[in-house]
């Protein structure tokens, strides 16, 4: 029975994968202990012409089922073997258009893909993307060594809440080098159009900006405060004016009622003064 199990096991480790059309199947494994492996599907990426994309022609691979476990890391350690690895870049789907600017932040970044990913694998040479093809003619490779482990459950956890915690220092230098960079790009954009004001264009026309004798104020963020202020006054009156619909129906009634009265003043007030002959209409 050990021998047949022993078979089998061996058996199902020769199974050849086919793979889609145009893509190779390279099989990995997370430890040594682990049976069945895992296969990773290759090619080399696509790039339309005048697409703009970040990832090069012809040095470019791009993966498919790629497990959580592995990161930027372990895809290095895995293609390095088929030369240097220039960048990984990790995402939940396939980019169609241009790549977006990849933050730099280490306090604010996107949120981080779970699940099987997506991999664009960029070798210095084309070389490199034969050499990751040809792969599959080999074993299993394996995601975690004992040189090189990937943490998985509690040890993970402890990375990620390590990770989590924000150092005040670090932070502040962060939003300071931002807020530098900021600032020097509102200079350079003001600077080029006070270059550019009362310049006419190609086809003549100046353009008009606020900037003049009397230009307009900015409004601060004290100015803002007084204005929400106001409106929330204006809608507190309102509201305990009429707080209840039946506060609003017994006002309408009270109106109505003080207009009665003073009619009916009004006539005996005339009445009064036609008794005393004193009221002359005509």
């Amino acid at each position: 029975a050990a021998s047949c199990c022993g078979k089998m096991a061996a058996s199902a480790e020769r199974v050849a994968v086919v793979a889609p059309p145009g893509y190779t199947a390279l099989a990995v494994k997370f430890g040594e202990r682990q049976r069945s492996p895992h296969y990773l599907l290759v090619k080399e990426h696509q790039v339309r012409e005048g697409a703009g994309t970040t990832h090069p022609a012809r040095r470019t691979l791009f993966v498919l089922n790629v497990p959580p476990y592995c990161g930027q890391e372990s895809l290095i350690r895995l293609f390095s073997r088929c030369g240097h690895v220039q960048s990984v870049h990790l995402c939940d789907k396939p980019e169609l258009g241009e790549k977006k600017e990849k933050t730099t932040s280490k306090f604010f970044r996107h949120k981080t893909v779970t699940g099987f990913q997506v991999a664009y694998v960029v070798f210095r040479k084309p070389s490199g993307v034969q050499a990751a093809k040809a792969l599959s003619q080999e074993g299993p490779l394996l995601i975690s060594t004992e040189s090189h482990p990937v943490k998985t459950g509690i040890s993970k956890w402890i990375a990620s809440y390590a990770a989590s915690v924000v150092d005040p220092e670090e932070l502040k230098a962060e939003v300071d080098d931002y807020m530098q960079a900021y600032d020097k790009k509102i200079a350079e954009e003001e600077a080029k159009a006070a270059k550019e004001e009362g310049v006419p264009d190609a086809e003549g026309w100046v353009k008009v900006t606020r900037k003049g004798r009397k230009p307009g104020l900015p409004r601060t963020e004290a100015a803002n405060l007084r204005v929400l202020e106001r409106e929330k006054q204006k809608r507190a009156r309102k509201e305990l004016l009429n707080f209840y619909a039946w506060q609003h129906r017994e006002t309408k009634r009270e109106h109505i009622a003080q207009l009665r009265k003073k009619f009916e003043e009004d006539k005996q007030r005339i009445a009064l003064m036609r008794a005393q002959r004193k009221f002359r209409p005509y």
